[in-house]
């Protein structure tokens, strides 16, 4: 197979993939199914099929194993999900989601990993395919003529009554002494007597300290490793900055530090938007995208206008967002420290939290002079049972 001379080129090629990757992202589009998680991790996870168009280091793309590594991560958010929503309720999805794990992570990464680490094979640009070596069946051997078997053993008797002759070599370690002690000779003509004067009853010093003249030579003082704090030896491993667009399908910001010009300006509804592993940056959305997800990152901005299926905010620390168009439902879960701003267009949305802390929400308030309200979302519950069944409230204070 020739490789494509440019990426023009490369975009044909691969646009039987691109399209269907685009008919499964177009099913999570517009009102939710109702299997949402379902559909939209297998929409997600069909992207790590893009590592066949890895054409170079200068590409734009990740290496093919890294490439399938980043493509999983985004669908596993949405693959947690199906575990955790169906973990006590049916077995056979939660099965699914295994198995939609054990496809990618480790089953194509390792295939990749393996077989084309570098990309895959292609031929001379404008040459002829690479043609494969032939291989030529191995003439038969001739029939070789039959050894005559081995003569048979003598036979003996399973049990002998003669006794094996003892070893001659002499024994070492512990068998040595045993041997010695049994011999009967004078093992003890080498040891020390203990006489009168160094009986306990009969010393006149018996207070049990060692006199100095009798003493040992101290030891020597061994040197104690110093403790050395752990606290430093933490190194965060991020990979190169990326902005760029994959497959014409999915936006990637990753690994930005202290950015605060990020700006994604041509995109359309059926792109979607992953930020992950930046830090002290801000990024805009300069129009209408599928959706936006937000990945270990700390301290950071998103602006956007308008999102067809959900904002999300995943395993962040002191994140600050601002919706100034619409967006359906807006996700929180396992991050501490979210700012989030939203539009009059904007206040219909549906906000999910989990495993978070410190949520505020601020709208705008109804005076013209352009003050915004805040409320913060509660984090303490009451769990009360009643009826048969448990009421969760959330925890309420009131001051005196």
């Amino acid at each position: 197979m020739q490789k494509p001379a440019s990426m023009a080129d490369a975009q044909d090629f691969f646009k039987p993939l691109n399209d269907v990757i685009g008919k499964a992202i177009a099913l999570t589009e517009g009102r939710r199914p109702d299997y949402f998680n379902h559909v939209k991790s297998v929409a997600d996870s069909l992207t790590a099929l893009a590592w066949v168009g890895f054409l170079g280091k200068d590409c734009g793309m990740s290496f093919p194993t890294a490439h399938v590594e980043e493509s999983w991560q985004m669908a596993e958010f949405y693959n947690n999900k199906v575990l955790v929503e169906y973990r006590n309720k049916d077995p056979d999805h939660v099965e699914w989601a295994k198995a939609l794990k054990e496809l990618y992570m480790p089953g194509l990464r390792d295939y990749v990993k393996e077989h084309y680490p570098l990309g895959p094979s292609w031929g001379p640009v404008g040459g002829a395919p690479v043609s494969q070596p032939k291989v030529t069946a191995p003439a038969p051997k001739a029939p070789g003529v039959k050894a005559p078997p081995p003569p048979a053993l003598p036979s003996a008797p399973l049990f002998s009554t003669e006794k094996s002759p003892k070893s001659s070599q002499p024994k070492v370690g512990m068998s040595a002494v045993f041997q010695e002690i049994s011999s009967g000779k004078t093992v003890t003509s080498g040891l020390r007597k203990v006489t009168d004067d160094m009986k306990t009853k009969n010393r006149s010093d018996r207070s049990g300290v060692v006199s100095s003249t009798t003493a040992a030579p101290a030891a020597a003082p061994v040197a104690t490793p110093e403790k050395t704090s752990r606290a430093g030896s933490f190194s965060f491993k991020s990979g190169p900055p990326k902005l760029e667009l994959q497959m014409g399908r999915k936006w990637v910001v990753e690994n930005q530090v202290g950015k605060k010009n990020l700006a994604i300006d041509d995109c359309d509804a059926r792109q979607s938007v992953y930020v992950y592993g930046c830090k002290d940056s801000v990024l805009q959305v300069n129009g209408k995208v599928n959706n936006i997800t937000v990945d270990k990152c700390t301290k950071v901005g998103i602006v956007f206008k308008d999102v067809v299926a959900a904002f999300e905010v995943v395993n962040c620390n002191g994140v600050e967002v601002q919706c100034q168009g619409t967006a359906p439902t807006i996700s929180i879960d396992n991050t501490s420290g979210c700012q989030l701003y939203l539009s009059n267009d904007s206040l219909g949305t549906s906000i999910t939290s989990a495993k978070s802390s410190e949520i505020n929400v601020m709208v705008p308030s109804g005076a013209t002079d352009g003050d915004w309200v805040e409320h913060a979302l509660p984090q303490q519950y009451i769990h009360s049972f009643k009826d048969g069944q448990f009421i969760t409230s959330p925890v309420s204070h009131s001051g005196a």
